[in-house]
C-alpha cells in the first residue's frame, strides 16, 4: 500500500482527550476541567442576537473586536496580543514557526501532552525533563537544555501548581529561544506572569476562555507577546482562523469581569470543601491553584476508581502513564456534583475494604 503520511506522522501516537459524551446524557462531567457554570449572560445575549451578514462575510482577520476588549481589561497594547481558535492553535502556530527536524523542543512532565504531539507533528526533537516529586522547576536542566521553543505551564495540568515568576524570570533570561508560559488555569490563582513579557522579548504568554470563562465549546484563545515576536507568528496563522461569532461572544464574555470573578469566586470555595471531603477518606490531595484537583487513592486502586465510577456515570481523568498510573485528576463541579463524586467513593471504597 501507498505510504500516505511522513514517517513521523506513522510514527506518533494521537494526543487523546478527555472522553465527550454526546449532548443531553445523563452524566456528571468532571473529566475535563471545564467551568461548571454557563457563559456570561452579556455572551449568550450576543450568541442570541447574531445577524446573517456575520456569516456571509469572511470576519476580521486579526480577531480585533476581542483584541481592543481584551486590551482594555489586562491593560496592555492590543498590537501585543494574537488570538487563536483556541490556545491550542496559539501553541500549533509557535511550534510551526520555530520549529523542525534538528530544533528542540523542551518541557517539564508531566504537564500537557498536546505539546508532545504538536512537536512530533513537526519531526522536531522533543526533551521531556522530569518534574522532581516536589513539582520544583527543573531549571538547571531546562537552562542547559536551551531549546528553541520552552513550554512551562503554569498553574500545570495535572499537578495543578504554579511555578514562582522569579524561576520564570531566570529561565527567560538564560534561554536564546522562546519561553511559552501557558497560563490556561490563570483564573483560578492569585498570581500570573503577565509582566514578563513587557521584560523579555522572547516570552509569551498563553491564555484560553475555555476554563474561567465557560467557554470551551466556542473554541477561543490568545497569546500576550512583543509586537516583534508577534510578527513572525502572525505570518504562520490561517487567513481567516477566528469565525466572527466566536469574536463576538468572546468580546462580550471577557468584557464581563464580574460574572466571571463570581464564577471563579464560586469554584475555588468549592474546591476546598472538596479537598477537604476527599482528604477525610484518605485520598492525598496536591495544593491546587486551578480547577482541578490531583489525587491518590488511600487504596492505590486509581484505575478501577475511574471505572466504577464511569459505570456510574461519572467522568473523572486517569491518565496510564508512568507517575501518574496511581492517580486521579478530578474537575471541580458544582457543590452537589462534588458531593455526589465523594458519596460514590466513599461507598466504593467501603466496598472494595470489604472485598
Amino acid at each position: 500500500m501507498t505510504k500516505y503520511f511522513r514517517s513521523n506522522v506513522d510514527a506518533m501516537a494521537s494526543y487523546v482527550p478527555g472522553e465527550q459524551p454526546p449532548r443531553g446524557t445523563q452524566i456528571i462531567k468532571l473529566n475535563s476541567n471545564e467551568n461548571p457554570y454557563p457563559p456570561s449572560p452579556a455572551a449568550l445575549e450576543v450568541l442570541r442576537n447574531i445577524d446573517g451578514e456575520w456569516l456571509r462575510r469572511y470576519p476580521e482577520p486579526f480577531g480585533g473586536e476581542f483584541r481592543q476588549a481584551a486590551s482594555k481589561v489586562l491593560g496592555i497594547p492590543s498590537n501585543w496580543i494574537i488570538v487563536g481558535n483556541g490556545s491550542d492553535e496559539i501553541l500549533s502556530i509557535i511550534i510551526r514557526a520555530c520549529t523542525e527536524p534538528g530544533r528542540k523542543v523542551v518541557y517539564p512532565m508531566p504537564t500537557y501532552v498536546l505539546y508532545r504531539t504538536l512537536v512530533e507533528m513537526q519531526a522536531a526533537d522533543v526533551l521531556e525533563i522530569p518534574y522532581p516529586e516536589d513539582y520544583s522547576l527543573p531549571l538547571k536542566e531546562l537552562i542547559a537544555a536551551d531549546a528553541s521553543v520552552t513550554f512551562i505551564a503554569s498553574p500545570n495540568s495535572p499537578s495543578g501548581h504554579v511555578v514562582p515568576n522569579d524561576d520564570l524570570r531566570k529561565l527567560a533570561s538564560q534561554l536564546s529561544g522562546i519561553l511559552v508560559i501557558d497560563e490556561a488555569y490563570v483564573d483560578f490563582t492569585e498570581s500570573s506572569a503577565l509582566d514578563l513579557v513587557q521584560e523579555y522579548d522572547n516570552v509569551i504568554i498563553i491564555r484560553t476562555l475555555s476554563k474561567g470563562y465557560s467557554l470551551a465549546g466556542l473554541r477561543l484563545g490568545f497569546g500576550i507577546a512583543n509586537p516583534k515576536l508577534l510578527d513572525g507568528l502572525f505570518k504562520v496563522k490561517d487567513s481567516y482562523n477566528i469565525d466572527a461569532i466566536a469574536c463576538a461572544v468572546a468580546t462580550a464574555a471577557i468584557t464581563d469581569q464580574a460574572y466571571k470573578n463570581a464564577c471563579v469566586a464560586k469554584i475555588k470555595i468549592s474546591r476546598t470543601q472538596l479537598a477537604s471531603d476527599l482528604k477525610k477518606l484518605g485520598f492525598l490531595v496536591w495544593d491546587s491553584q486551578t480547577n482541578f484537583l490531583l489525587v491518590q487513592p488511600p487504596q492505590g486502586n486509581a484505575e478501577y476508581l475511574y471505572q466504577k465510577l464511569k459505570e456510574q456515570k461519572i467522568l473523572i481523568r486517569y491518565f496510564k502513564q508512568p507517575g501518574l498510573d496511581d492517580k486521579l485528576r478530578i474537575t471541580i463541579g458544582t457543590d452537589e456534583q462534588n458531593q455526589t463524586l465523594v458519596q460514590a467513593l466513599t461507598d466504593l471504597l467501603a466496598t472494595k475494604h470489604k472485598e
